[in-house]
């Protein structure tokens, strides 16, 4: 099952950390971009080549302390087909380099639309009987909010060829109360009865570390619904959003890991990919900066987490 793959490089790295590989111009240091635009000028297949640049940078730098590392399709979809091919490279040569990779789309569709998403992102494609493999990252996050119809052809495609999820559950950004904090009959709030809906559809998808291929993101500016959700989904396996640039600390993320420092990958992407422009270095210096940031945010999640052990 794909999260025991995530799991046991967690433990084996003593690192709970996930990169985000959210790319625009304006974090790329000024060398790359004039290499890219002297190549491609400044056109769509030139900024494409400079997010890919980058990207490699950044990978080659973080591949031995970071387990795994998150692209954002918007960031890529933004300049079209070039930079959907950049998303396409960095998938591969993440993995190249032994990361597991999750690919933040948050798509959600039902039926044949859906299952054509979970082919796309992590599954094959039929060519007229070829099978060919378009994206292939390890996991995506989808938005669960059209129910099972929405949620079982991604369950399909994760048990047919090693893959997991992430749903949507109680997201980081400030107005996700106005729709999931709101109360059902029973007094259970829409983001509790979503997180019980991934324990349910994780049954048939289950790891041998006790936690299913259905996991849910959950973000680090809720601190309370974060230890409360860890508490209620003992088997869903987090993706925690909102550290760093939107004001989590590792303190706030502590109630998400279970008694083995397991349980949750912590997600930072401004933070490690313009920690360069943050410590006022030379461009040049903006891989390293990425590697040191990276450490230094490993440390906080293990003194909160605890050493990670395999149960």
């Amino acid at each position: 099952m794909a999260f025991d793959r995530l799991i046991e490089k967690i433990a084996e790295m003593q690192n709970p950390t996930v990169a985000g590989l959210d790319p625009k111009l304006a974090y790329i240091p000024e060398y790359i971009k004039t290499e890219a635009f002297e190549k491609y000028g400044k056109t769509l297949e030139g900024a494409a080549e400079a997010l890919w640049l980058y990207n490699k940078g950044l990978i080659d730098a973080l591949c031995d302390v970071v387990p795994a590392v998150k692209p954002q399709a918007a960031y890529y979809e933004m300049y079209g087909w070039q930079g959907v091919r950049t998303l396409e490279k960095t998938i591969k040569y993440a993995q190249e380099k032994g990361l597991f990779v999750i690919t933040d789309a948050k798509r959600n569709d039902i039926g044949a639309t859906m299952e054509a998403y979970a082919a796309a992102h992590l599954g094959v494609t039929d060519i007229d009987g070829e099978k060919a493999e378009a994206f292939g990252a390890d996991a995506l996050t989808v938005n669960g909010y059209l129910g099972t119809d929405g949620i079982k052809p991604v369950i399909n495609t994760a048990v047919n060829g090693d893959k997991g999820m992430f749903v949507l559950v109680k997201t980081s950004n400030p107005s996700s109360g106005e729709l999931q904090n709101l109360e059902l009959a029973g007094e259970e709030t829409i983001y509790l009865h979503m997180g019980k809906l991934c324990e349910q559809w994780g049954e048939e998808i289950m790891g041998k570390y006790g936690y299913s291929g259905v996991g849910a993101v959950v973000g680090a500016t809720y601190p309370e619904q974060l230890k409360e959700l860890r508490t209620e989904l003992p088997h869903t396996f987090f993706l925690v959003p909102g550290y760093g640039a939107q004001g989590g600390t590792a303190d706030d993320i502590a109630g998400a890991f279970d008694k083995n420092g397991l349980g949750a990958v912590v997600n930072s992407s401004r933070g490690i990919m313009c920690a360069w422009q943050k410590e006022g270095c030379d461009g040049s210096a903006y891989a390293e900066a990425a590697k040191n940031e990276a450490l230094k945010m490993k440390k906080l999640l293990l003194d909160v987490a605890g050493e990670i052990r395999l149960p």
